[in-house]
């Protein structure tokens, strides 16, 4: 260790969670302190989810000490809060890799650790999870309890109810911890967060490590009618039931998650007692421990490397606005001139860039919290009332909501804009947040119309374009960071639906490019045409409806058509190919080749790292444009078929 690193003479006893339950409970809390110490010193090096790994650092090691990990299996919800965690279960020597090429994940992952029984970056999935492994375990197989923690961000999701719902029928012993810490990224929003609220605000129950009638039983007389009159005070009920009640759950709580011996306690008897499904309803501070990240708007959410004494995060120079902030820009400019014109995010308001618009036109942007499935079809109905929505969703979380895209927008032909931030590969949040699916999942659509900028000049032509479309779903990407440094106009102009550009021109072979990495294609021509071949760069600036004039002058004028995105397979490529199939190109002997994301994840790392790993470089363009002139074909071998 350097010097500047915390003394932690505790936590370096520990290589497992084992090693936990040998520890008597006095020393458990002052090894909490030795772990908080320990994440911030780490992150400060990293950078990554702060305060959400210290808001459960008590709760951690509380889990770990009472529960038989990994046998018991612990299900983190979303994962960005498993930094104590990994440094718990034999991981703590990596810890400073974190997010980093060939480094820790940022998330739970199944690969990486036996602790780690399911891989998790999206939210609201660890109650179901938690269940089937309930069920594994009632039907013979090798694991024990099963423990999902929760946000109160994450249980606002369908989902979350859903699993709910099912586990209080199925009656199953089970332990879902509702870490209830009032904010999930944002500030939270809805009536679930309101209602947790008033629970958390009845003083006298923070203080009691149990408050669930099954509990009550174990304390003394004269604090047992004490507890029951505060659950009543908590539930409103007479009857002592609350909603997780209602669906069949246990409730304990709520009980302080940083003070060692509520939790010790509620969990020991909860493991001990259980017969069914138990919800532990434990309330905590998001960046517990560390003033920066107490007292700041965000809680340190997610943070750049930072100076542990001041707290100060690393700043990247000035350079080029991010998509995110030019998109933001823009929309409040059409805002400003349109008023049917509302947005719509699913707990992102900085994270898309709509937080610009809601602070000059509060009314018209709506937060609706992690429910990517109700803010699809919200905007949905929107739009049928004549509004003009701007459905605002990275790429990856897109994903959750595509029953809703395809049923309620694309089917009733409702001209929901989307606009797709973290298009393409995204760093260190690695292969959970890539945007790689949407041109496929969307260009597959009918009546969908799908836009890619190029830079943010395009970007804001694009917002524009969108606004102004009212003939069907509309949808535009644009990658995570900062722009190409172009000069953005005043104002963006509408761009005619269906048609690209040409950027370079030659005669030997044709790039047709979509979106952001044009640059890497007009890199790549420069290098060609330093070796005498000759190379037109065209931006096909949409995936659907396709250019096809441009698509066949291309055709017409060059011995091979190379396309490039910053997507899967299966999207613009497959919808080219579609077209030249459609019109017989192929009869005439083009060659063609596609230049896309490989098949199969890439882990995090940094941009450059993780794109020179998909061999999508300029380099790698023109290599591939090199060999397919000299007739040699890419041999990608077969996977075995287990």
């Amino acid at each position: 260790m350097t010097d500047d690193r915390p003394l932690t003479p505790l936590l370096d006893r520990v290589a497992g969670p084992s090693d936990l339950r040998q520890m008597p409970d006095g020393q458990l809390a002052a090894l909490a302190k030795e772990l908080r110490a320990e994440v911030i010193s780490a992150v400060s090096e990293t950078g990554g989810h702060l305060g959400s790994s210290l808001g459960v650092v008590e709760l951690t090691v509380a889990i770990h000490a009472v529960f038989n990990t990994p046998m018991d299996k612990l299900v983190w919800d979303v994962g960005h809060q498993c930094y104590p965690h990994k440094i718990l279960t034999g991981r703590r020597d990596r810890i400073r890799t974190l997010r980093q090429k060939d480094g820790l994940s940022g998330f739970t992952k199944r690969a990486e650790s036996e602790y780690d029984p399911f891989g998790a970056a999206h939210s609201s999935t660890s109650i179901s999870a938690a269940l089937g492994f309930a069920v594994g375990r009632d039907m013979g197989r090798p694991t024990g309890d099963a423990i999902a923690v929760i946000g109160d961000g994450a249980i606002s999701a369908g989902m979350a109810y859903e699993a709910l719902n099912n586990a209080g029928a199925e009656g199953r012993r089970l332990f879902v911890i509702l870490n209830d810490n009032e904010m999930s990224i944002a500030p939270p929003v809805g009536a679930m967060s309101s209602y947790l609220s008033r629970m958390y605000a009845s003083e006298p129950l923070a203080r009691m490590a149990s408050l669930a009638e099954g509990f009550e039983s174990a304390l003394p007389a004269p604090i047992r009618e004490s507890a029951k009159r505060a659950r009543q005070l908590v539930t409103g009920l007479t009857g002592g039931g609350t909603l997780f009640e209602e669906l069949g759950f246990q409730y304990v709580g709520p009980i302080d998650g940083h003070d060692m011996g509520q939790l010790l306690a509620v969990l020991r008897a909860a493991r001990t007692r259980a017969t069914g499904p138990v919800l532990i309803h434990c309330c905590t501070v998001k960046g517990k421990g560390y003033a920066p990240a107490e007292t700041s708007a965000d809680k340190y959410h997610g943070v750049a490397k930072f100076d542990v004494g001041t707290g100060a995060q690393s700043k990247s120079g000035g350079g080029a606005p991010s998509y995110t902030s030019v998109f933001g820009r823009a929309l409040t400019d059409e805002a400003a001139r349109d008023e049917r014109i509302v947005a719509v995010t699913a707990a992102m308001p900085a994270g898309t860039g709509v937080d610009r618009m809601a602070a000059r036109f509060p009314a018209r942007v709506f937060d609706v919290g992690i429910a990517e499935q109700h803010a699809v079809t919200f905007a949905a109905g929107m739009a049928a009332s004549g509004l003009r929505p701007f459905c605002a969703i990275y790429s990856t979380f897109l994903q959750r909501a595509y029953d809703q895209v395809v049923h309620d927008v694309a089917l009733q032909g409702l001209p929901v804009r989307f606009a797709i931030d973290r298009a393409g590969l995204v760093g260190a949040d690695g292969a959970t947040h890539a945007g790689a699916f949407d041109i496929g999942y969307l260009g597959s659509l009918p009546g969908f119309t799908v836009m890619a900028a190029a830079d943010e000049t395009d970007l804001v032509h694009m917002v524009a374009t969108a606004a102004a479309h009212d003939a069907g779903p509309i949808a535009f990407r644009y990658p995570r960071g900062a722009g190409r440094g172009v000069a953005l106009p005043e104002r963006g102009k509408r761009l005619e639906i269906g048609k690209g550009r040409i950027m370079a021109e030659g005669s030997d072979v044709a790039i047709l490019s979509l979106g952001a990495h044009l640059g890497e294609s007009l890199a790549a021509a420069r290098m060609l045409e330093a070796e005498g071949i000759a190379v037109t760069v065209a931006d096909a600036r949409f995936a659907k409806p396709l250019d096809t004039d441009l698509l066949m002058q291309l055709v017409a004028h060059h011995r091979a058509l190379i396309t490039v995105e910053e997507g899967a397979m299966g999207g613009f490529g497959s919808l080219v190919m579609h077209e030249l199939a459609r019109r017989g190109a192929f009869d005439k002997g083009l060659i063609v080749r596609n230049i896309c994301l490989p098949d199969r994840f890439i882990d995090q790392a940094s941009l450059s790292e993780m794109y020179a790993d998909a061999g999508m470089r300029a380099e790698d363009i023109a290599a591939t444009i090199r060999n397919a002139l000299a007739g040699r074909a890419e041999v990608v071998p077969l996977r075995q078929v287990r």
